[in-house]
């Protein structure tokens, strides 16, 4: 695959300069979430407070921060909802040097089987929001991750005994969708759950020609017996959750420390 090379210019929304972001980058749509990211790194709340872990965009409240995890350079960054948002977002920062992107977001559940606090790591997103159909200009096209990081991700949460599902998910533009049997249809072509973002991202990073996955915990379900608003998880759980997937999205690491940019 031949990576798209991107001229070095300012960035509109990402009020950041190359270098700024480390190579691998993770991906929040919510900024508070980025924060608690940020006070995951080395030196935790402390060195978000001291600097020291460089909060290096904060235009819009798309919050974003560089460390290190580990001894390792990673950032992480704000990319709001849906593939409108996380495309201005990707966009930006492949052109800032980002090669290694991961989606640590929330889902809702409509696969048998999967209850709210579970784990999913997508193995493709079927493309039903209108951002990457703009890209395709409505051509037939499967958003799929990049194994090798899938992958890895995947035998992390074995061998931290994590439990997760891999399977499709669909990224969607509508939360509150009144259609009554859209989950049905979906859950009958073995789609796992509804989200926002994952198929931008792995049309984009496929498109650069660099790693892109999504990990994302389940915050609701939707059956024919339940709906969002009635499985949605308390804050206190649903936090536990997310940390767990914060956990494991830390521990991966696939780019050659050596060849990693400090920023």
């Amino acid at each position: 695959m031949t990576a798209v090379r991107y001229a070095q210019m300012p960035q509109i929304h990402l009020h950041a300069e190359p270098g700024d972001y480390a190579q691998r980058v993770l991906l929040p749509g919510d900024p508070n979430r980025a924060r608690r990211i940020a006070e995951r790194f080395d030196g935790g709340a402390e060195a978000v407070e001291a600097g020291e872990t460089r909060l290096v965009n904060e235009n819009r409240g798309m919050l974003g921060f560089t460390g290190t995890y580990e001894g390792q350079p990673v950032s992480v960054q704000t990319t709001g909802m849906g593939t409108p948002s996380l495309s201005i977002v990707v966009e930006e920062l492949l052109r800032l040097g980002a090669s290694e992107l991961i989606r640590v977001g929330t889902c809702g559940a409509i696969a048998p089987g999967l209850k709210a606090g579970d784990l999913v790591i997508a193995s493709s997103a079927a493309a039903t929001d209108g951002a990457t159909q703009t890209y395709l200009h409505g051509e037939p096209y499967a958003p799929a991750p990049d194994f090798v990081l899938t992958d890895a991700l995947y035998h992390a949460a074995q061998a931290a005994d994590i439990p997760v599902r891999v399977g499709q998910v669909a990224s969607v533009d509508v939360f509150y969708n009144p259609d009554q049997d859209y989950a049905r249809r979906w859950r009958e072509r073995g789609v796992l759950a509804f989200e926002m973002e994952a198929s931008a991202l792995f049309y984009l990073a496929a498109r650069a020609g660099v790693r892109a996955a999504a990990l994302l915990t389940v915050s609701d379900v939707l059956s024919d017996e339940v709906g969002s608003e009635e499985s949605y998880l308390p804050p206190g759980e649903l936090n536990a959750a997310v940390e767990r997937m914060i956990t494991l999205a830390l521990s991966v690491q696939t780019l050659d420390p050596d060849k990693e940019a400090t920023g």
